[in-house]
Formats: structure tokens, sequence, C-alpha cells
């Protein structure tokens, strides 16, 4: 089966299937950990470039509210892939492409093509996609595989959660921030990983859209721990895109900077794709929230205290 993967959580989930051989066309944003585009696929998906006439970046980086569109098919490279199965997001989100073009340009191709849309916001979301690409691959026990190791490694983390909290242990109010130059929360999956983390999140709602928000609400609700973690962002990014920004009028009041509990996450890898990582992604947030109980949890490099 020749596969393209428009999406860097399906490679995630192709590559630890076993698929690597048949994913023959990926986008530029499929990278994960030990890999990296071999020399048989394709790269089908590129961010736009800047407007040629000014030579200029966006106004806002990638996947922030007036940055850089969408990832961008080429089709000729789709066609020349020749794909038997094109997996998809239907999902508006920095990670992914447009959908509708995407499979306009599927349909157009003049040959049988299965497309598979996965649109995971949840654990249990990217639990199900997993299975689902392994049905959609014959690779079921492989998947089961995959799918038992993620439920345990959940599992060990809601153990030393409900065992510190039956000792007295409070969850601590997190805010998670998803943009900064046009200030966002998050949403999708970020609420339900800091939940199952050990914390109570604020500024967002499990599985829905990150939504504005001012400092006003963040000074009001004056979260105990900050976690910046821009859609698209590795951890140099965001420490550049946050020192480059003035700080807000009572910053220094705010609980979790007297605490020095302000962090910046490598979002990238662990909360943007919603793909296999997303448990990374919660034992990143478990060491943020508890690190008593947690220490040494979080993948290396997966975070920074800033100043």
């Amino acid at each position: 089966m020749r596969i393209v993967s428009l999406l860097p959580a399906a490679t995630e989930i192709l590559i630890a299937l076993g698929l690597g051989p048949d994913v023959v066309g990926v986008t530029e944003l499929c990278e994960t950990p030990g890999f990296s585009p071999a020399e048989w696929m394709t790269v089908v998906a590129r961010r736009p470039a800047p407007a040629a006439e000014t030579h200029e970046a966006p106004t806002a980086p990638l996947g922030e509210p007036g940055g850089a569109p969408l990832l961008v098919v080429d089709g000729e490279a789709l066609a020349k892939a020749e794909p038997d199965l094109v997996i998809v997001s239907d999902l508006r989100q920095v990670c992914a492409t447009g959908s509708r073009e995407a499979r306009a340009m599927v349909a157009g191709l003049g040959r049988e093509v299965e497309v598979m849309a996965i649109d995971a916001v949840t654990v249990e979301g990217v639990i199900n996609a997993v299975q689902g690409v392994g049905a959609m691959t014959e690779t079921e026990d492989e998947a089961m595989d995959v799918v038992i190791g993620l439920r345990e490694r959940v599992a060990a983390v809601e153990a030393i959660v409900v065992g510190r909290r039956d000792r007295g242990f409070v969850a601590p109010r997190v805010g998670a921030l998803g943009w900064l130059h046009q200030l966002h929360g998050t949403g999708w999956a970020v609420p339900e990983q800091v939940r199952l983390a050990g914390g109570w999140e604020l500024f967002g709602r499990e599985g829905a859209r990150p939504a504005p928000l001012t400092w006003d609400t963040v000074r009001d609700l004056d979260p105990e721990i900050l976690v910046l973690m821009p859609q698209g962002h590795d951890i140099p990014a965001t420490v550049a895109a946050w020192e480059a920004l003035p700080r807000p009028e009572g910053w220094a009041d705010l609980a979790a900077v007297r605490a020095g509990r302000v962090f910046a996450v490598d979002a990238a890898a662990y909360f943007t794709h919603q793909g296999l990582r997303i448990v990374d992604g919660i034992e990143v947030l478990s060491e943020l929230v508890d690190p008593l109980a947690f220490d040494g949890m979080a993948p290396p490099a997966s975070w920074v205290r800033l100043g």
C-alpha cells in the first residue's frame, strides 16, 4: 500500500505501526523522534512562502490568528506519489492541510484512492485513530500493542495523581497559553492533558477550539502555573516570541510569576499535532504540576523555566 500522510499525527501513527516503507508522501512538518522523510518519501505539502513582492514574514508566527495559512498541498507531487491511501484532517489547525482542497486533488487523480480523516482532539480520540489506521492498513495487531502501551502510560500517571490527592495534594490552577501575539488560551486536548497530569486548566475547555483571552482575564484567574505553548513552536521559538513581547501590566503580581512557575514547553512536539506524543505531553505537564511526585517524568529538554 502506498500512503500519503497530510498530517504529522498520522505520520507518527504510521511509523509506530511499522508502515514507514509504505509512506510515500508527507508534509514538511512530519518529523517524529528519530524520523525524517526518507529518500523514497515526497514532501507533498509545505507552508506557503511569504509574498514574493515583499519578501516579508507574516505579521504573526505560524499557527497564530492572522499568521500564515495552513499547509498547501502540491498537486503535482501528490500525483507523482501515486497513493492508495491519503490521510487528512478536517480540522483547521496549524499542523493540517486544507482538507477540502486535498480531497479535490485526490478526486482528480483519475484512480481509486482511499481518503481517511483523523480529527482526534482528545486522548481517547488519538487511541481510536491508532485503531482506525490499523484497521485501514491491516496492522490491527501492531495497533493494539501501541494502544496498550499508551493506556498503560496514562494509567500510571493517573494512579500517582489519585494517590497524591488522597494524601491532600490540591490541584494547582494552570494557565496554558496557545498563542502569544494575539493572546489565546488552549483547547482541543490540552485541558484534558492538564487534568490527567493533576492540574486544573483555567483558559480552555476539553475538545473545544482555543478561545481568545485578555491579560485582564489572566490576572483575574491568576494561575499558579503558567505554561507557554504557542502552536507549532519549539522551545527556542517560544522563548524568542516571548522575549519580543512587552510584559503586560500586573505581570509581576501573578501567582505563577511570584512562585517562579512560568514555563515554556516544546509545543510542536507534544501539544500541537495531537498524535502519539499526546501522552508525552501529559508526562511533561505532570512534572510541571507536581515536581515532587513526577520528577524526571518529562522527556529530556521538553520544558524550560522562564525568568
